[in-house]
C-alpha cells in the first residue's frame, strides 16, 4: 500500500481510534509457491495488548481450506478499509482550468495488520477467546458461553480452530485530499456536503480532523 507523507496517519492515536471502531476485514495468507494467497473475509476482536501494537482473535471453520499454507508460513496480514467515497474529477480541477479536466480520486480509510498467526486448538484455550469475540459483537448478551463438553456449543468447539494473530507491524493510510490547495479542499467538503450519499459524512469527518480550518 502506497503511503505519501500527507496520508499517512497523523499519530498513532489516529489509527488505533479508527480501528477500535472496525471489527470486519480481509486475512491474507500466502499461498502455496506460485499460487495466489487466500484472501478470507471475517470478523475480528481487536485487542491493543499484548506487545506494541496489541492483537486480533478469529475464528475459522476447520475445513478451509487455508489452513496448511497459514501453518507452513504463519505471517499474515489483516487488511481493513472503510470511509471510502468517490470524488468526480470535476469537483478537483485546479482554479482556472476546464471542470473536465479535474481528475478523479479515491478518498478512504485503511489500516494493515501484519501479524504472526497463532493456531489455537485446545477446547478449554478456544473457548476463553471465542468467548471474548463473542462479547464484543453482543454486549447485550444473549448467547450462552462456549463451554468444553457442555451444551448447547461445547460439542461445536471441534469444528472451529481460533486464530490468535499477533500484531508485529502497521500501515495506516487515511486519504482525505490532504495535498490539494486550500480552494480545492473547500470545494469537495461543500460537493461531499451538498451530495450527502453513503460514506460521505465520515469521509467529511476525516477532512475536518486532518485539515484544520476544514468544515465538515
Amino acid at each position: 500500500m502506497l503511503i505519501h507523507p500527507w496520508d499517512a496517519a497523523l499519530d498513532e492515536g489516529e489509527w488505533r481510534d479508527w480501528l477500535a471502531r472496525h471489527d470486519f476485514g480481509q486475512l491474507a495468507v500466502n499461498g502455496a509457491p506460485g499460487e495466489p494467497p487466500w484472501v478470507q473475509p471475517l470478523h475480528f476482536r481487536y485487542e491493543p495488548e499484548p506487545g506494541p501494537y496489541g492483537r486480533a482473535l478469529t475464528h475459522l471453520a476447520r475445513p478451509n481450506p487455508l489452513w496448511h499454507d497459514l501453518e507452513r508460513s504463519p505471517t499474515v496480514l489483516l487488511s481493513v478499509v472503510d470511509d471510502y467515497v468517490y470524488v468526480p474529477g470535476h469537483w478537483t480541477a485546479p482554479d482556472g482550468a476546464p471542470p473536465e479536466h479535474g481528475t478523479p480520486t479515491s478518498f478512504y480509510a485503511a489500516v494493515q495488520l501484519r501479524c504472526t498467526a497463532h493456531v489455537v486448538d485446545d477446547p478449554e484455550e478456544k473457548a476463553a477467546p471465542l468467548n471474548r469475540q463473542v462479547a464484543h459483537f453482543q454486549p447485550e448478551g444473549g448467547t450462552a458461553p462456549a463451554v468444553p463438553g457442555e451444551a448447547p456449543f461445547g460439542r461445536l468447539l471441534p469444528g472451529i480452530r481460533m486464530l490468535r494473530l499477533e500484531v508485529t507491524d502497521v500501515r495506516a493510510k487515511f486519504k482525505y485530499g490532504g495535498n490539494k490547495p486550500p480552494a480545492i479542499r473547500d470545494r469537495v467538503t461543500a460537493r461531499l456536503t451538498a451530495r450527502g450519499a453513503p460514506g460521505d459524512a465520515a469521509a467529511l469527518t476525516h477532512k475536518a480532523r486532518r485539515t484544520p480550518g476544514t468544515e465538515g
